[in-house]
């Protein structure tokens, strides 16, 4: 840390955080953050004590994997989002901007499919007629005829 003008210490992108003060900083429970790491989501170091030191850039990390969690997006698809996102320093703006447009596309994608699904159950349910034959959704391609007359899912 360095010093401001007032004396009191200034953080530095060079710092290194507690398990503690991560947790304190992002909202974060240290046993989500453990997780994180064993996904490959975000990185420490050993202190000489064996103790987890995260660098400070870690901080906007972990607050993107909480956003992400929070609108449903699965871990798996944050880690892929973040492959090319560098753990071991601080990305540049230009990493992100990448990682970013692969994460906009993605939720693109599942807006999109969410759209889909939406217009299908709008049109079943309008629709009342509770035919597994006839529903697109329930019976695609009229796959459960082979099996007979009457409800065959419920």
């Amino acid at each position: 840390m360095t010093s401001n003008p007032t004396g009191n210490p200034r953080p530095t992108p060079d710092d290194w955080l507690t398990i503690g003060e991560v947790s304190a900083r992002t909202g974060a429970a240290v046993s989500a953050l453990r997780f994180y790491e064993e996904l490959g989501l975000i990185a420490s170091e050993r202190d000489r004590r064996n103790q987890r030191r995260y660098p400070r850039h870690m901080l906007r990390r972990v607050a993107l994997v909480s956003v992400a969690k929070r609108i449903g997006i699965p871990l798996q698809d944050l880690r892929d989002a973040f492959a090319d996102v560098p753990l071991d320093r601080p990305p540049s703006h230009q990493e992100w901007q990448r990682a970013s447009r692969g994460w906009k596309r993605r939720l693109e994608e599942r807006r999109q499919t969410i759209e889909r699904l939406e217009a299908e159950l709008t049109g079943c349910i309008g629709c009342g007629c509770l035919s597994m034959k006839a529903c697109a959704l329930l019976n695609p391609g009229d796959t459960l005829a082979e099996d007979g007359a009457g409800p065959r899912r419920l």
